[in-house]
């Protein structure tokens, strides 16, 4: 069994980066950020305030959420293009507070991660979805980096973005990510730190290559 666990905030390129690591090594991408945002993305269309915890189980009750050809599937619509927003990240950092969210979402990547060889990506993976896995890495840049990567994300799909509000609330979600109760972001204390400030997309996968190799002796 083959779990890498790459953990960091949020515009550090770890769901590029897991997406080609998995591929060279011939392993199931798992994006529990993704659902996250998925669940955001209900709530929002829902009205389902992440304060009213009463209403959030409501709704985590009728919710499915699966991935199928690496499309994030949310009650069988496909989500993918629709939850890459910074209003969508907000929205998953919020209702990401809650403890039930958070069981839902560890209880299915648990099970995922027992099924099959896999990268998972997300907050919390190493240091508390699957604590056992055989590499974890902890990915991070610096915020104005993050903002200026996302900016140009936004602005190649065509989109309107504004580098001042991605920074903030990178910034702030940054805050909320490590300040809350539950599952706060924080490095395992076996996990690899990498920072990818002055990396480009290839040297930042080809250095987590070589970290699951060093970890494991399995080479692409």
């Amino acid at each position: 069994m083959l779990r890498v666990a790459i953990d960091g905030p949020g515009g550090t390129g770890k769901s590029t980066i897991a997406k080609a690591v998995a591929s060279r090594f011939g392993l199931e991408y798992i994006d529990t950020g993704a659902m996250y945002r998925a669940l955001g993305l209900k709530a929002l269309r829902n009205g389902v305030p992440a304060e009213d915890e009463n209403a959030v189980k409501a709704m985590l009750d009728e919710t499915v959420i699966d991935f199928a050809g690496g499309k994030t599937m949310l009650d069988g619509e496909d989500v993918s293009g629709l939850i890459r927003t910074n209003e969508i990240s907000m929205a998953a950092s919020n209702i990401s507070k809650l403890a039930i969210v958070r069981a839902k979402v560890d209880e299915v990547s648990r099970f995922l991660a027992s099924t099959k060889d896999v990268v998972m990506e997300g907050r919390d993976i190493g240091s508390t979805v699957i604590p056992d896995a055989e590499v974890k890495i902890f990915m991070t840049a610096a915020p104005e980096v993050r903002a200026k990567r996302r900016y140009d994300q936004l602005r190649e799909a065509g989109k309107e973005a504004d580098y001042d509000k991605i920074f903030n609330e990178i910034q702030q979600r940054d805050y909320q990510d490590s300040h809350r109760e539950v599952s706060p972001l924080r490095q395992a204390e076996d996990a690899v730190y990498l920072d990818t400030s002055d990396m480009t997309i290839e040297e930042n996968i080809d250095a987590v290559a070589d970290i699951i190799t060093e970890k494991t002796g399995r080479a692409v």
